[in-house]
């Protein structure tokens, strides 16, 4: 039970991390410059409900099984209590980003994308602007985290 709760935990968070990466360096670049800025926008848009989803699954799962792993006494001391709170943490800014920062960028998105050419627009970018540059730093967090504990298992301390 115990190999299957590290496996878990390690194949949930490498998944997590990888879709942080592939989405971050990969999917949304390749998007940008293959695509006019609008529908760009409105196809990560359509990404991101799965994207926050599958983080979500994984989130669950690696917090489960870390914290099943600290509960038992197979893991002690304040470095594996501090891979259940970095785990939460990283929770705690996906949840926020895909429940509250999602749904304005894409309110924030439709009024630029509805604005008129000129001062409006450029108000509208803005706005937008200022709501991505909150998902990036939810995004790059989460991201460093997630290395952050990879890192510890990979050196093959027992946190």
């Amino acid at each position: 039970m115990i190999a299957l709760l590290r496996i878990l935990e390690l194949v949930a968070l490498s998944v997590w991390v990888g879709a942080i990466i592939f989405f971050s360096f990969v999917v949304a670049p390749t998007l940008s410059s293959a695509l006019p800025q609008e529908t760009f926008g409105r196809a990560v848009g359509a990404l991101f409900p799965r994207y926050y989803l599958t983080c979500g699954v994984c989130a669950g799962a690696a917090i489960l099984s870390a914290g099943a792993l600290w509960l038992s006494g197979t893991r002690r001391g304040l470095m594996s209590l501090a891979v259940v709170i970095m785990l939460v943490a990283m929770a705690g800014a996906t949840a926020w980003a895909g429940l509250r920062v999602l749904p304005e960028a894409r309110e924030a998105r439709e009024r630029m994308y509805a604005a008129a050419e000129g001062a409006p627009r450029e108000q509208a970018r803005l706005a937008f602007d200022a709501i991505h540059r909150r998902s990036v730093m939810l995004n790059g967090g989460t991201l460093l985290m997630g290395l952050a504990i990879l890192a510890m298992l990979a050196q093959g301390r027992k946190p």
